[in-house]
């Protein structure tokens, strides 16, 4: 069974490439359920505690009361009885990482005084209340939460509001909650989906309206992010999990095939491709997928998602590469050739690079620093890696004395009339 399939790309076959790689884009995903998370939001803006616990209920099987929802200080007691100590002390140390590098992103207020009588500047302030999507259901994501309220915190968000589903296990993962209690979070939610988002956004009897809903999740909660947009502000949206990469003859094909697995264990949907010039080293790494792949314990998971999103690129030469990772625009970017640093000039799209067979994606999930919520599904063209700013807002401030009007306004004034706008002209010319 061929799991990864093999594409040539060459100068005459580009675009029919590009095209086939992005054919179960979340685009169409999205498509298929919009209505359905249009009916969810409305549900819960109409009905609050009971909407969202209704559908909770109906979608999940969890059957909750209102005063169930958030985590309770026993339940927050009973987890430390479930974790290993060791782990904690990892989880602490991811924490201090992330900390540390996300402390040079802070913003500062600024002002300016460069002419005679005006003062221009900037207020930067922290928004007031956010809210973190972790999701949930397939596996335990710690991590996510440490990567959406570290760089919260750091701006100074006075409120963090986390939601996360249940999944089949009825309850949320007792790492989860001491990762909340190691960051200061109190207000943990047992419910996710497009309806959690809803929650957020609009507010119910128990959940407070947060300004912010950042954090992945599938495709409804991604959908739902897109709806609420405008009522609220959202980091980004995030699609399918993804990896590209650029590996030449002579790299470690056991390398190559253990970070490709890395992404498609994530769930059915990831995508992982692998680009390179060697057709030699393309056999190699298909071969050893087909050997390999059955050891893993969500092998079908990860199957799945390499036969629909899988590829294994040749290309003619290394400029087909360049453009084709720049079009691609993935996610999660590995440079596993001999000078990856030489070509960062020329790679301008992705969320994070990965530079030598020595930095596997995973090393960016928890342990460099660097955020690890990032733009998927070809965003990396237009938006970021989230950041400390991601919870910052920024307000301008003008200060001008009566003389330094005084020796413009007749210019402003006169742009106010080119526009056609007398009132605007007026407010400058009263002031004479």
């Amino acid at each position: 069974m061929e799991i990864m399939k093999t594409l040539i790309l060459n100068d005459e076959n580009r675009e029919s490439v590009f095209a086939a790689l992005r054919k179960n884009s979340s685009e169409e995903l999205l498509g298929e359920v919009e209505s359905k998370v249009r009916d969810i939001i409305k549900q819960v803006r109409k009905e609050g505690d009971q909407g969202l616990l209704e559908i909770t209920h109906r979608l999940e099987g969890n059957n909750l009361k209102p005063e169930e929802l958030m985590v309770s200080e026993e339940e927050f007691e009973e987890a430390k009885k479930q974790v290993n100590p060791e782990l904690v002390k990892i989880i602490e140390q991811a924490i201090a990482r992330v900390r540390s590098f996300h402390q040079a992103q802070m913003e500062r207020s600024w002002l300016l005084n460069q002419e005679r009588g005006m003062v221009l500047g900037q207020l930067v302030q922290p928004l007031e209340r956010v809210g973190i999507y972790v999701p949930g259901g397939k596996a335990e994501y710690p991590s996510s939460l440490i990567m959406g309220a570290v760089p919260a915190l750091l701006a100074g968000v006075k409120e963090i509001i986390v939601v996360s589903p249940l999944g089949e296990r009825r309850e949320l993962s007792p790492y989860l909650l001491i990762t909340a209690q190691l960051l200061g979070i109190s207000r943990v939610y047992k419910v996710g989906g497009a309806q959690a988002i809803a929650a957020l956004a609009y507010g119910t009897e128990t959940i407070n309206i947060v300004n912010k809903i950042v954090g992945p999740g599938n495709v409804y909660v991604t959908m739902a992010k897109k709806q609420v947009f405008g009522q609220v502000d959202i980091d980004m949206l995030a699609g399918p999990s993804e990896i590209c990469i650029w590996a030449e003859e002579g790299a470690n094909s056991d390398y190559v095939v253990a970070d490709l697995f890395s992404q498609a264990e994530h769930d059915e949907q990831a995508y992982a491709v692998l680009v390179t010039t060697s057709a030699k080293l393309a056999q190699e790494v298909a071969r050893r997928i087909e050997q390999q792949i059955s050891q893993f314990p969500r092998k079908e998971i990860m199957i799945s998602s390499l036969t629909q999103n899988g590829k294994i690129i040749v290309a003619e030469n290394e400029s087909l590469i360049v453009e084709f990772i720049n079009r691609f625009a993935p996610e999660h970017l590995e440079l596993q050739i001999d000078d990856p640093w030489s070509y960062l000039g020329e790679i301008k799209n992705f969320g994070a690079v990965f530079l030598g067979p020595y930095a596997p994606e995973p090393l960016g999930d928890y342990w460099a620093g660097p955020n690890h919520i990032l733009p998927t599904g070809g965003s990396a063209k237009h938006f970021s890696v989230l950041s400390v700013s991601d919870y910052l807002k920024r307000s301008s401030v003008i200060y001008c004395s009566r003389e330094k009007l005084q020796e413009d306004q007749d210019n402003i004034a006169r742009f106010a009339d080119l526009e056609g706008l007398s009132a605007h002209a007026n407010a400058l010319r009263i002031r004479k």
